[in-house]
């Protein structure tokens, strides 16, 4: 069989690949172990959180699937960091674990071009050194240009609950062991990571009435820019925590944790790390936050989020039993660890395609990432890179899409499963959830990805905030209705002329306070005007940010030499000089990002390079 491009895994990475590729032209194989297991949510039943949330609207923006699926399926939204700025904000949907995968499944059969095939892809097939398609378990081959490889946990899985292990890369799979060993052979770098999941209660045997329910819900919070109806009634969430006694049970089982005994050899994510790793790494904390959640409307499963662990079946019996409302609860499915095979990022370009093996891409877990959404977002770049012919890059000052990227293919994972933060994009003010659509959007729409309707909202949307913004700067003069009508807000009233920029600066004001304080202002949807308001509040801060980006723009633009020996620049360490070699930066951009890189070697570099260069560059650049 011959296609244009293979997808491998049917995870969130190849998903997203797979629509991304097909929707460009490409007619495209997605080969997985099970059709049924497309989109499955292996672990938590949610998508988004801190910096994961900012990922998905970016994703929705271009024209990625994860988005509109997210919202079909939801049974709760919420909104994180609320009490902080808006750039660390985020959102969280919880979501049915039957519903999410149907829709998804639903979604990509829709796609023409897409062929789905059950098998296990068992070797790499090469021609010249270059991708000629993929040899499946069977003897099927394959042919085809470009392979995009969303092994996820399956590359070599191996499951572990307590001592005892087991082959998958998932309960219930197989694993992907042929295809590990083929990855060697054509010169991949692998090493081993891990994660784990969670024990799943029976619904019907948590008291509920001991354990609050949660609370900061947004009933019509949603992820995508395109309004998409959701399929299932709202589920409730609680909360509970464990004690003292939960944490006298689990020290009592460190010596048969595959964990402390040394038996998983890979590092675990360190932002979601296991129950056991949380009490010996926080001794003195008395208690961990746990969330009940249910898995859907189709399923007595509860997910208990805050409890991952390896650790024995009759240990984990015992300590679920010592949490709060927890005493008599039923567990359908322990908690295990999975350790897999992923493969170094440092290997790939930005488009994620390997830089040794031409026509390969790789994205999600198989990068040493963890989460969904940062393996849906992979896999975007990957099917847009695969059908371009190019890599489809995003700059960071663009969207964390492409601090993702540039993260793992300039500094690697560094050891442990990579996970999206607010806190690794240094320009965030920017790349708010609020604007994702204003930041990609259009670029969506240049590739074909962003339908008519979707587009005709956004061009309207613009429009809105336009009129807005051009409001900004008209009068507000202190007259005795004007000042009444202050005083019937709550507002202090202005006592000179002003204007309606410096009454939504005001913290407690919105575009509903310049509506009422002046009816003739343009009313605008909530979307527009929030995005005015965000304008008005943050002026000074997002063009300070703006020129931050500008630089850092500027920076990327400096190309440099790959042929490059960066001993013949002169003042650079050693340590500095091994740095630079082993990492292979392009841009004068990705170097300054390296670890251990000082401002003064850029400087050096940077001067290096405009000696090289006939061509004038905008005044000094120098990093700053």
């Amino acid at each position: 069989m011959r296609f244009d491009c293979v997808v491998v895994g049917g995870g969130h990475a190849g998903c997203e690949a797979a629509a991304a590729a097909a929707r460009m032209g490409l007619s495209v194989a997605m080969v997985t172990f099970r059709a049924s297991e497309i989109g499955r949510l292996s672990c938590n039943p949610a998508v988004g959180g801190l910096g994961k949330g900012h990922l998905v609207r970016e994703l929705d923006a271009l024209g990625g699937v994860m988005g509109r699926v997210s919202d079909a399926a939801c049974v709760q939204f919420r909104r994180l960091n609320t009490r902080k700025g808006l750039a660390v904000q985020a959102s969280r949907a919880q979501v049915d674990v039957h519903v999410y995968p149907r829709v998804m499944q639903r979604t990509l059969a829709a796609i023409p071009n897409l062929t789905i095939l059950e098998g296990e892809a068992a070797a790499l097939r090469l021609d010249a050194g270059r991708v000629a398609g993929l040899d499946l378990a069977d003897g099927t081959t394959l042919h085809a240009p470009r392979v995009i490889l969303t092994t996820g946990t399956f590359l070599a899985g191996v499951m572990h609950c307590g001592m005892s292990t087991s082959i998958g890369g998932r309960l219930g799979d197989q694993a992907a062991h042929k295809l590990s060993s083929s990855l060697r052979d054509v010169g991949l770098r692998l090493g081993r990571l891990k994660t784990g999941t969670v024990p799943r209660l029976r619904r019907d045997s948590i008291a509920w009435d001991r354990v609050p329910e949660q609370e900061d819900r947004v009933p019509d919070g949603r992820f995508s820019f395109t309004p998409t109806a959701r399929e299932v009634a709202p589920i409730p969430v609680h909360v509970t925590y464990t004690n003292d006694a939960v944490h006298a049970i689990i020290r009592g089982g460190l010596d048969r944790s595959p964990l402390f005994t040394g038996k998983i050899e890979g590092v675990g994510p360190r932002y979601c790390p296991s129950i056991e790793d949380k009490v010996v790494r926080f001794p003195d904390r008395g208690r961990h936050l746990l969330f009940l959640e249910p898995e859907g409307h189709e399923t007595d499963r509860v997910y208990v989020n805050g409890l991952s662990t390896s650790l024995p079946a009759d240990v984990q019996e015992a300590m679920v039993h010592a949490v709060e409302g927890l005493e008599d609860a039923v567990i359908l499915q322990h908690g295990y660890a999975v350790e897999y095979d992923f493969a170094d990022p440092r290997d790939l370009d930005h488009g994620l395609q390997h830089r040794n093996v031409p026509g390969l891409w790789l994205a999600g877990q198989v990068n040493g990432t963890s989460g969904y959404e940062e393996a849906a977002a992979q896999g975007l770049i990957a099917g847009l890179s695969a059908a371009l012919g190019e890599p489809f890059v995003v700059g960071r000052e663009e969207g964390y899409l492409g601090v993702l990227v540039d993260d793992l293919v300039s500094k690697g994972v560094g050891g442990e499963p990579y996970r999206m933060f607010t806190s690794r994009a240094e320009h965030r003010l920017l790349l708010r959830e609020d604007n994702a659509d204003r930041r990609l959007m259009p670029r969506g729409r240049a590739l074909g990805l962003v339908d008519d309707a979707t587009w005709g909202a956004f061009e309207a949307r613009e429009a809105a905030i336009a009129k807005g913004v051009a409001w900004l700067d008209h009068p507000i003069l202190p007259t005795e209705a004007v000042v009444a009508r202050f005083g019937e807000l709550g507002l202090p009233p202005p006592r000179k002329p002003t204007t309606v920029r410096e009454v939504l600066r005001r913290p407690e004001a919105t575009w509903d306070t310049v509506r009422a304080l002046d009816p003739s202002a343009p009313e605008l949807s909530p979307e527009a005007a929030e995005q005015v308001d965000i304008d008005a509040k943050y002026e000074g801060y997002i063009a300070r940010a703006v020129r931050h980006a500008d630089h850092a723009s500027r920076m990327e633009g400096v190309s440099l030499p790959p042929d490059v020996e960066w001993s013949e620049i002169g003042g650079l360490s050693t340590e500095i000089l091994h740095r630079l070699r082993t990492a292979r930066p392009e841009t004068l951009g990705q170097m300054a990002r390296l670890p251990g890189i000082t401002p003064a070697a850029v400087n050096l570099v940077a001067a290096w390079v405009s000696r090289r260069s006939a061509n004038p560059r905008r005044g000094p650049l120098t990093a700053e």
